[in-house]
């Protein structure tokens, strides 16, 4: 049996500026999932930088109150709410709130930096 505790994970910055705790990635070699499943935080009042991502992508949000950019279209998610991001589009997500922006994201296949680009708007 697997069981990670995401405080157990250690942090850090992606390309696109938000703070991510790994907790299942086939490349730690604790796991063999087709997927990637990771917690991400964005700070009080800031937001990600535009990036693109040449995979699937699905962000559920935990805590707080974001606003998702997708390929020049938004929504506002809140806590409870889900979304999927397509392989290639641009994408970047701003949190609206004054305390931190906290949601889980699952990237099948597997998140890998080499296909994560940062993007010019």
């Amino acid at each position: 049996m697997l069981v990670k505790h995401s405080d157990d994970c250690v942090p850090f910055v992606a390309i696109d500026g938000c703070t991510i705790r790994e907790l299942l990635h086939p490349a730690h070699g604790d796991c063999e999932l087709p997927y990637s499943f990771a917690l991400a935080e964005v700070g009080a009042l800031g937001a990600t930088f535009p990036h693109r991502l040449d995979r699937t992508e699905v962000y559920f949000v935990l805590q707080g109150r974001g606003r998702l950019h997708i390929d020049g279209e938004a929504a506002v998610l809140e806590t409870g709410a889900a979304a999927i991001i397509p392989a290639g589009a641009t994408q970047w997500i701003e949190n609206l709130g004054e305390a931190v922006l906290r949601f889980a994201a699952i990237v099948s296949p597997p998140w890998s930096a080499a296909g994560d680009e940062r993007v010019q708007t």
